[in-house]
C-alpha cells in the first residue's frame, strides 16, 4: 500500500468501502450549488455580465437607506458622508484580491480562506462569522419588509416577519440557476423605482438639498468630528462580509482568457469590490430621504425605508399609487438580497457543519436553519436596536476580511510566505494555520474589547480601526515567524495533470471518484491513500476514518 500515490492518468479504480456515504439528493444537490467545493468549468456557462448583473442584485437590500439614516441623524450630513466614504475605501480595497480569488479560481470565500491564513478547521471560525452575517440581514431586510406589509396591508409585524421569511424557501433550493434568472429580471424595475423619487426630489425642490447638506444631527453642532466619522465607519464597515455573498456568485465566472479579458475584468471589479459603490450611493440616499421625511413628516419615521421612499412618491405621484408602489419596492428589494442572504448562509453553515462532523446533511436543513436565526432576530424586534448590533458585528467582519486580503495581497504576492494558488482540500491543508487565525482572534478580541469600553470611553469609537489595523500588521508578522510552514500540509496531491492550464485557468480535465462514482474537474479531487484512483473533495470532508486523506509529507 503506498502512502505516496501518483495517478498519470484516469485509472480505473478498485473497489472501496465507501467511507463517505452520500444519498442520491446529497450528491444532485452538491452538483447544483457545488457546496464546500470547487465549481467546474462545465456549470459555469454564464457571460461575465450576466454573472456580474446576479451578483450585484443581490445589494438591492434596504439596509443600506437605514444604516445611512441613523448614522446622519445621530451624526449629521458631514460626517455621516464622511464616514460612509472611509468604509467605501476600506470595503473595495480589501475586497478586490477576494474577489479576484473567488473569480480566477472559481471557489467560495471560505475555501479561498482555508489557504489563506486559516488552515482546514481555523476557518470555520470566519464559516460562523459570515452565517451570522446572512441572517442578520436577513432579519433587518425581513423586518423592513415587514413594516412595508404592514403599511400596504395591515399586517400586524409578527406575521409579516414570518411571510418575509417563507417566501424565500421556494426560490432559494434551485441555487444559481434559479438566482441568476430572478436577479436579471427584477433589476431595472428595481433602480426604477430606487432612482426615479431621488432624481424628482432634487429637480422639482432644490432646496431639499441645502436641508439635507446642513443637517446637523443630534449628537452635534454639525462640524466635522473624527469621533462621529469613525462611530459611523464602524457601523458601515459591517457590510465589509457582503463580499462573501458577492463571490458566492463570482466564483460561476466563466475562465479569463484574451478574448474575454475585457469584459471579465469589468464584471469582477463591477461585482466584487464594486458593490461598495452602489452601496455607498444608497446609505447617502437614505441620509438624504431621512432628512426629508423629517421636514415633512417628523424624526420617528425618518430611519424606515418604507416611510422614506412613502415620502418620496407621495410627491412625484397620485396618492391612491404611493403606498402600492412603496411596497412593491420594499418587497422586490427584500427578495432579491434574502434569497441570496438565505442561499449564502446554508452554505457558510453547510460547510462548516460538513468539515466539523464530517457529514453531509444537504444545504436545505441549514437554509432552514438561517431562517430559524433570522426569524427569532425579527421577532426580538432587532430592527429598534440595529447600529448596535452592526456595530458589534463590524469588528469581526473587518479582522476575518482584512486578514484574508493581507494575506492575499502581501503574503502571497509580497513575502511569498502563503501558497500562491488557494488550497482547500482536506489533507492539503494543516487543520489550523496560527498565520490568519491569531490574527483575526487578536484582531476582532481587543477591537471588540474597544467596543465595549474596556479600554476606556476615548478609544470607543476607534474600534473598526484597530480591527483593521492589528489583523494587517499581525497577519504578515505572523507568516514571517512562523516561515510560512503551517499552510501546506502537503505540496503534492497524488494526481500528475497540472491544477492550472496554460492561460492560468483551473484545468478541465476530469477524473471519477472512486467513492461517488461522479465525475469532478482536476481541482476538486486528490488521489487516494489507500487505492490507486481519486477522490473528490466532498468525499474526503466527509470521509470519517481517514482511508482516503493523503498523509502529511515527510
Amino acid at each position: 500500500m503506498s502512502t505516496e500515490p501518483r495517478l498519470a492518468e484516469v485509472t480505473e479504480p478498485e473497489p472501496a468501502q465507501q467511507t463517505a456515504p452520500s444519498t442520491d439528493q446529497a450528491v444532485k444537490e452538491t452538483l447544483e450549488d457545488y457546496t464546500l467545493r470547487f465549481a467546474p468549468r462545465s456549470y459555469r456557462r454564464w457571460t461575465p455580465m450576466v454573472v456580474a448583473t446576479t451578483a450585484l442584485g443581490g445589494i438591492a437590500y434596504m439596509a443600506d437607506f437605514s444604516i445611512g439614516a441613523g448614522i446622519g441623524l445621530a451624526h449629521g450630513t458631514g460626517n455621516a458622508l464622511l464616514a460612509i466614504a472611509v468604509a467605501a475605501v476600506v470595503i473595495f480595497v480589501t475586497g478586490f484580491p477576494l474577489a479576484y480569488y473567488g473569480a480566477r479560481y472559481n471557489i467560495d470565500l471560505d475555501l479561498i480562506t482555508r489557504g489563506s491564513g486559516f488552515g482546514y478547521f481555523g476557518s470555520v471560525l470566519t464559516s460562523v462569522i459570515f452565517a451570522s452575517f446572512t441572517f442578520i440581514f436577513f432579519a433587518l431586510e425581513g423586518s423592513i419588509m415587514a413594516q412595508g406589509l404592514k403599511l400596504g396591508l395591515g399586517l400586524p409585524l409578527w406575521l409579516g416577519y414570518l411571510v418575509s421569511t417563507l417566501m424565500v424557501i421556494p426560490l432559494v433550493i434551485y441555487g444559481m440557476s434559479a438566482l441568476s434568472k430572478l436577479q436579471v429580471w427584477t433589476t431595472p424595475i428595481w433602480l426604477l423605482l430606487m432612482v426615479g423619487p431621488l432624481v424628482y426630489l432634487v429637480a422639482t425642490d432644490p432646496g431639499t438639498v441645502d436641508r439635507f447638506l446642513a443637517y446637523a444631527g443630534t449628537d452635534g453642532d454639525g462640524g466635522i468630528s473624527t469621533a462621529s466619522v469613525l462611530l459611523g465607519a464602524g457601523v458601515c464597515l459591517s457590510l465589509i462580509a457582503q463580499i462573501g455573498e458577492q463571490i458566492d456568485y463570482l466564483r460561476f465566472m466563466p475562465p479569463k482568457t484574451e478574448a474575454n479579458k475585457r469584459s471579465w475584468w469589468t464584471a469582477v471589479v463591477m461585482a466584487g469590490p464594486g458593490w461598495v459603490v452602489l452601496g455607498a450611493l444608497k446609505q447617502a440616499i437614505g441620509v438624504f430621504l431621512a432628512v426629508y421625511i423629517i421636514a415633512e413628516v417628523g424624526a420617528s419615521a425618518a430611519p424606515e425605508p418604507i416611510q422614506q421612499f412613502k415620502g418620496a412618491f407621495d410627491a412625484m405621484m397620485p396618492s391612491w399609487l404611493v403606498v402600492p408602489l412603496a411596497v412593491v419596492l420594499v418587497v422586490i428589494s427584500q427578495i432579491k438580497i434574502n434569497v441570496t442572504n438565505a442561499y449564502s448562509g446554508s452554505l457558510a453553515w453547510t460547510n462548516s457543519f460538513t468539515r466539523v462532523t464530517r457529514r453531509y446533511p444537504g444545504r436545505m436543513v441549514f437554509v432552514l436553519v438561517n431562517l430559524g436565526f433570522a426569524l427569532a432576530l425579527m421577532e426580538a424586534d432587532m430592527f429598534s436596536f440595529l447600529n448596535s448590533i452592526l456595530g458589534f458585528y463590524s469588528n469581526c467582519a473587518i479582522a476575518w476580511v482584512v486578514t484574508v486580503a493581507t494575506d492575499i495581497g502581501i503574503n502571497k504576492y509580497v513575502l511569498k510566505l502563503s501558497p500562491h494558488a488557494p488550497e482547500f482540500r482536506r489533507g492539503m491543508l494543516y487543520a489550523v494555520n496560527p498565520v490568519g487565525v491569531v490574527a483575526f482572534v487578536a484582531a476582532s478580541g481587543l477591537s471588540i474589547a474597544m467596543y465595549f469600553h474596556a479600554l476606556g470611553d476615548t478609544l470607543q469609537p476607534y474600534s473598526p480601526v484597530a480591527a483593521a489595523v492589528i489583523a494587517f500588521v499581525l497577519t504578515p508578522l505572523m507568516a514571517v515567524v512562523t516561515k510560512g510552514r503551517y499552510y501546506l500540509r502537503r505540496t503534492d496531491d497524488g494526481i500528475a495533470e497540472p491544477l492550472l492550464d496554460e492561460d492560468g485557468n483551473p484545468s478541465a480535465v476530469t477524473y471519477e471518484c472512486h467513492v461517488c462514482r461522479q465525475q469532478f474537474e482536476r481541482p476538486d479531487v486528490a488521489a487516494c491513500r489507500t487505492h490507486d484512483a481519486v477522490v473528490c473533495s466532498l468525499c474526503l470532508s466527509t470521509d470519517k476514518v481517514g482511508d482516503h486523506v493523503l498523509p502529511a509529507a515527510l
